[in-house]
């Protein structure tokens, strides 16, 4: 029986730890995608004509972009898992 809990406690920390992998990436490319979307606005906004319009669309494109790289919270595979829930499908 310890040695089933250890196991159990093991599964969950290899859980914990790649969500909080996941999580971090996530960020990584949310933070990026900021970067980029503001100088892409600050160019724009120093542009003329078509080139801030094309700026301002890929600075658009950027944020539906991270508006869905959000929308799944860090930790969900843990959480489920803790709960008993079955994995969702992507």
């Amino acid at each position: 029986m310890i040695g089933e809990a250890k196991a159990l406690v093991s599964d969950y920390a290899l859980l914990a730890v790649l969500d909080a992998r996941r999580a971090s990436v996530r960020l990584a490319w949310l933070l990026g995608t900021v970067l980029i979307a503001s100088v892409l606005i600050v160019t724009a906004w120093l542009a003329l004509g078509i080139a801030a319009a094309i700026n301002l669309a890929g600075a658009a494109a950027l944020a539906w972009w991270m508006r869905s790289l959000a929308t799944e919270m860090p930790f969900n595979a843990l959480v489920r898992s803790l709960r008993g829930e079955a994995p969702t499908q992507p």
